[in-house]
């Protein structure tokens, strides 16, 4: 069963994630020892692929809660892991040539407004403005 769960997370992969990963916090107080980070990976993985609800994943299966791995995809998305291993994978990809920009596609989550875009007080007298054509129209 182990050796499923390990498919999840291949060797390459890990040594990828492993160092973008920040380290842990000092515990503020004596309890159970920090899950794996690994494990916690798998887990996520697991969740994210299956589609099950947090609460349901297998314990003995990955050796944390689904809590746990919850935790620390929320903790690991705050430390800006998954950009950071975006990054690196589309530059690793570069360097051998095999990304195709022909096929690339800005969105504009992706891209920052020019000129910082509509001041607050604009943004306000168009939203009052649309308000105003709802209610009276």
């Amino acid at each position: 069963m182990r050796g499923m769960v390990r498919e999840l997370v291949p060797d390459a992969f890990w040594q990828r994630v492993a160092p973008l990963l920040p380290p842990p916090q000092p515990k503020k107080k004596l309890g159970r020892p920090r899950a794996d980070d690994r494990a916690a990976l798998e887990a996520i993985v697991f969740v994210l692929r299956s589609g099950i609800p947090w609460e349901m994943l297998p314990r003995k299966q990955f050796g944390l809660s689904g809590m746990t791995a919850w935790r620390r995809l929320e903790e690991w998305t705050r430390a800006g892991v998954w950009e950071k291993l975006q990054a690196r994978l589309l530059d690793e990809l570069g360097l051998r040539g095999k990304v195709d920009f022909s096929r690339a596609a800005i969105d504009s989550s992706s891209v920052r407004a020019s000129k910082r875009g509509p001041s607050r007080a604009q943004a306000r007298r168009i939203e009052r403005r649309r308000v105003a054509s709802i209610i009276f129209s």
